[in-house]
């Protein structure tokens, strides 16, 4: 019997993708394994986890989901959600992904919980008019409503554990604030309600009504929304961001922050909101929402917490009229079944449109985006599928710009051709790869570049290589 021995290569700083690894990174360069197709397509499902789900009325629409970090040492910080909400026997399709920072633990609960804060908000509006249909703008109010009523609780839910504001937490010794806080020993309810307040997360979310005939997006963070609509045929296709990086790429957003804090110059240094975080909209990140006094008190106070508080003291000092951030939501809502966008907050949108013709071959196979299986002269008199694209700044990072709209467009078309997937030659029976994020994944990592892939996929380094990345991909 003939063993086949794993290929070995070497790669740079340079090689890899985005600009989570460089030079100060090595000793490069490092190995990595050179996969087969086949080989490929199952470690990207392997780490991707990639998933399908069935939305509308009657499964009538689709989207997959995945969640990537190839580092077999670091544990992901993203996460994404697809359910539907009911209200009053009627399903809305909600969406979303989640990008955390300084731990999972906000990201988490954020994940879990705000579709069930919509579905209540929802039902709440729908029997106060009596059944009576909402208006696109009402919608769009009660989705900015919900977020921030949630993210309102994660602070208060603990400050009502000592009187509803921080100004109480003097009529506590800190041996009396460990003890309510450190009730592990009593189910932990109140130390789970302090843990979210030391992480963040930023939250792109997006909502479909039971008829089909509107979306509503509402970003905090710098995930990124992008709508994918077919042109005159499958070869012309629109890319369009839909929303806008709230991060200290953005000018806009961090002359907001100074406006809201004349006199104080620290409150954005380096392009960070108090010289230490890059987004300015997010769910949690609590020591730049309340005074320092809740920070020192009660989260210096928790046990297992901050093992060194000199790098919070470091922008603490800097924390004198807060919040510095916010969770007001960008509110965009797009009519379905029509051509006109409208939103209730400009999405200063970036449109990119592009034809370019297709080398693939035509041989008929099952149209990916499609949830059951149709003829081809079904499939060519239906119509064009719109996507929306909800992802996480790992995939901003990993492409932007023209090459962004470069590797959407090519992807959209292969979507659309009646064409095998990618893997056509080496692939193993039953590795035939359907679902829409995981396409799009490999599109960013590489595509067909078989050595730029598998450098993502199996490089040799302690750390994380390239930034977490979860991608939604819904038809609409």
């Amino acid at each position: 019997m003939i063993v086949e021995r794993a290929s070995y290569n070497w790669a740079y700083s340079e090689d890899i993708p985005g600009s989570r690894c460089g030079p100060e990174d090595g000793p490069w360069p490092r190995p990595y394994q050179v996969l087969n197709e086949g080989e490929l397509w199952r470690e990207l499902r392997t780490l991707a986890k990639p998933q399908t789900s069935q939305l509308g009325k009657e499964g009538k629409f689709k989207a997959d989901s995945i969640n990537f970090q190839p580092s077999p040492t670091t544990k992901t910080q993203d996460r994404y959600v697809v359910t539907q909400l009911e209200v009053h026997g009627r399903l809305w399709a909600f969406t979303g992904v989640f990008d955390g920072h300084l731990g999972d633990v906000t990201v988490e609960h954020v994940a879990h919980h705000l579709p069930i804060i919509v579905r209540d908000f929802l039902r709440d509006a729908e029997g106060a008019s009596g059944g009576g249909k909402q208006t696109p703008e009402s919608i769009s109010e009660l989705f900015t409503k919900a977020i921030m009523a949630f993210d309102d609780a994660i602070a208060h839910d603990v400050l009502d554990l000592f009187g509803g504001s921080v100004d109480k937490l003097a009529d506590y010794t800190d041996a009396q604030i460990r003890e309510i806080i450190n009730d592990q020993h009593k189910g932990g309810a109140n130390w789970r309600k302090a843990r979210l307040c030391m992480y963040g997360t930023t939250a792109l979310v997006a909502l479909v009504d039971p008829e089909h005939k509107d979306l509503w997006i509402a970003n905090l963070g710098d995930c990124q929304a992008i709508m994918a609509s077919p042109g005159n045929n499958a070869k012309d296709w629109k890319i369009e961001v839909l929303t806008t990086n709230h991060n200290g790429d953005n000018d806009t957003e961090l002359d907001r922050v100074r406006k809201s804090h004349p006199g104080e110059p620290e409150c954005i240094m380096d392009r960070r909101v108090l010289g230490a975080l890059a987004p300015t909209r997010c769910f949690g990140d609590i020591p730049f929402k309340q005074p320092p006094s809740f920070t020192r008190r009660i989260l210096y106070n928790l046990f297992p917490g901050f093992h060194n508080t000199s790098p919070w003291e470091e922008f603490l000092i800097r924390n004198q009229t807060p919040p510095y951030i916010t969770a007001e939501p960008q509110i965009i809502h797009r009519r379905l079944d029509g051509d006109d966008a409208c939103s209730t907050v400009p999405p200063s949108s970036t449109t990119l449109s592009a034809s370019r013709s297709s080398s693939r071959s035509s041989i008929a196979k099952k149209n990916l985006f499609w949830s059951g299986s149709k003829t081809s002269s079904q499939q060519s008199s239906t119509p064009l599928p719109r996507f929306l694209i909800l992802a996480s700044d790992g995939f901003t990072d990993l492409c932007s710009g023209e090459g962004q709209k470069r590797i959407i467009e090519s992807w959209a078309r292969s979507m659309v051709a009646n064409n095998p997937p990618e893997t056509v030659t080496d692939a193993v029976p039953g590795s035939r790869q359907d679902n829409m994020a995981l396409r799009l994944l490999r599109r960013a990592v590489g595509g067909e570049d078989r050595f730029g892939v598998s450098r993502v996929l199996t490089l040799d380094m302690d750390v994380a290589w390239i930034d977490d990345t979860s991608i939604v991909v819904q038809t609409l």
